[in-house]
């Protein structure tokens, strides 16, 4: 393998394992918190930071899924096995992944217009940046089925 591919997975995979401890951080130190201190400043609202947390939480656990998955590509393509049932699985995982952030998001948004129900507050900026995550998310899980399509493609022709 040619010392500049070597070099961008290496780059990538630091990037994906500086995301992951990120989103552990995030998990285990902020998301708490933040739940702590809303649940203190309106108790009579606190039962709705559960479908938020579940929320988060999935969306954590699935996104560190697809992170791990996407480094065990770049692992594949290191070791040049591209061309793989273990790279079209790993972009299959991801692929899922993609769909059931989507479906965090939805239902985050959903216990959102309920609590801004109950509030009278409004909640159009957060569910407008739920939808931009919808979207980001859209075009990632396009992108690994457009990746997942040629692929497949190849190892069909490669076993016949």
């Amino acid at each position: 393998m040619n010392e500049f591919l070597q070099g961008s997975t290496t780059f990538l995979k630091v990037i994906i394992l500086l995301i992951g401890i990120a989103v552990f951080a995030l998990c285990i130190f902020w998301l708490p918190e933040i739940a702590i201190k809303d649940a203190k400043v309106h108790p009579d609202t606190a039962y709705f930071l559960i479908p938020f947390l579940v929320c988060a939480y999935g969306f954590c656990i699935t996104f560190s899924v697809a992170l791990y998955q996407a480094f065990k590509l770049l692992t594949y393509i290191e070791r040049n096995n591209a061309f793989s049932e273990l790279s079209l699985k790993s972009l299959s995982v991801i692929k899922k992944c993609a769909f059931t952030v989507i479906l965090l998001i939805l239902l985050g948004i959903v216990s959102l217009k309920v609590l801004a129900k109950a509030t009278g507050d409004d909640a159009a900026g957060p569910t407008s940046l739920s939808l931009i995550g919808i979207l980001a998310t859209s075009i990632i899980a396009g992108i690994m089925d457009v990746l997942q399509k040629p692929l497949k493609n190849f190892l069909d022709k490669k076993q016949l």
